[in-house]
């Protein structure tokens, strides 16, 4: 999908999400560039915690926006768009890395201060004594061994900081649903965790 001239970036300027998912499915292509140019990076962010690779992530940002301009018909209002492209992202990011079968390393920011519930004085923190360095990079190997199921609950809450109704609405499940699936995917990356550190078990 090619960026927009400034003079189509001005038009539908302020307009909500809504308004412009029904400009264009009346036919107005500038709407969707609008809805692409406003939402490209928050779903780019999401594929590229999920497959670890721009070239990637950046295939499965064009994908999502082609498959959601053919299926513009099928959005319906009481999820936000950014939930509905989050839920095409989830499902080709899942195909991709199944597809993939490789998993591909964790940059540094990733668990810079992105997983602060692992570190904060809550119950079950594997990682109270560790130095922030030896701690980053634990939580980067323990990331990656995760399967994508779990790692895709830790991105979407932990990392994107995506509330519980959105998750719920991007895995068609309830909210209590998504909160289960959330601390699962923690438990699973505390138990991972643990013997990276040199640890017998979770504490």
């Amino acid at each position: 999908m090619t960026t927009p001239t400034s003079t189509h970036g001005a038009l539908h300027e302020g307009e909500s999400d809504d308004a412009l998912v029904v400009a264009a499915r009346g036919g107005d292509y500038q709407a969707f560039e609008k809805l692409f140019l406003r939402h490209r990076n928050a779903v780019y962010r999401y594929a590229y915690q999920m497959v670890r690779r721009r070239d990637d992530a950046e295939d499965i940002v064009q994908e999502v926006f082609v498959r959601a301009y053919q299926h513009i018909d099928r959005y319906r209002e009481e999820a936000r768009f950014t939930t509905w492209l989050l839920r095409i992202a989830t499902n080709l990011t899942t195909d991709r890395i199944r597809m993939a079968n490789r998993r591909h390393s964790l940059e540094q920011q990733e668990a810079a201060g992105a997983l602060g519930w692992m570190t904060a004085d809550v119950n079950e923190n594997p990682v109270d004594n560790l130095a922030r360095e030896e701690q980053r990079q634990a939580l980067k190997r323990a990331l990656l061994a995760l399967p994508e199921h779990h790692r895709n609950m830790i991105v979407l809450r932990d990392i994107e900081e995506r509330d519980y109704q959105d998750i719920a609405a991007m895995m068609n499940c309830s909210v209590g649903g998504a909160k289960l699936r959330v601390l699962r995917a923690r438990r699973a990356l505390r138990d991972r965790l643990a013997p990276l550190l040199g640890e017998e078990g979770t504490p």
